[in-house]
């Protein structure tokens, strides 16, 4: 009759993988997956702004379940749907809770005025006290981010694991990085 020695800690270590990959190894995989994404979409914006907002996070809650977001936040963000998604025609004019009793003729006196940040005064010239912006047409930079690098997110997330998940173990960390 054979014997068999190691029997413990082969059963050990099958019981400690799975928490040792998704703790060392798959938020990093997401992360990296993301970035590629991310990187993409800072490609195709149109705005500076819109591009120093665009940031990646990771994050595990309840369940298991890892979760890596491409997201616009921060200053500049408010940008991003409007680019996105364009801007039908709307008005523009001046809230009546921001004209301080001015009319808006003082409004635009005062805009012309080297050190003013008052407002209806476009391009130099007076536009009465309200103007029809004629919208802005969709410049969509996030979804076709994550259709035309879909392939290459999923390489980068592979090569991440490979780095990590050796015939040694699961490395994690500073030696993960030097591997």
């Amino acid at each position: 009759m054979p014997t068999v020695s190691g029997r413990a800690e082969v059963r050990q270590f099958i019981q400690r993988t799975p928490a040792e990959l998704e703790e060392k190894v798959l938020r990093g995989a997401a992360r990296a997956a993301a970035n590629v994404v991310a990187n993409e979409a800072k490609e195709r914006t149109q705005s500076k702004e819109v591009r120093g907002a665009i940031k990646v996070s990771t994050r595990k809650p309840e369940g298991g379940r890892i979760i890596a977001k491409v997201q616009v936040r921060g200053p500049g963000a408010y940008l991003a749907p409007w680019e996105e998604y364009g801007t039908s025609p709307h008005l523009i004019s001046v809230d009546e809770s921001q004209r301080n009793g001015m009319s808006i003729g003082r409004i635009n006196k005062l805009a012309k005025q080297p050190d003013s940040n008052h407002s209806l005064v476009i391009g130099g010239k007076f536009v009465g006290a309200t103007v029809l912006h004629p919208g802005a047409r969709a410049h969509p930079f996030l979804r076709p981010a994550l259709d035309i690098k879909e392939t290459e997110a999923i390489g980068a997330a592979q090569a991440y694991i490979a780095a990590r998940v050796t015939r040694s173990g699961i490395l994690g960390g500073p030696e993960a990085d030097a591997a």
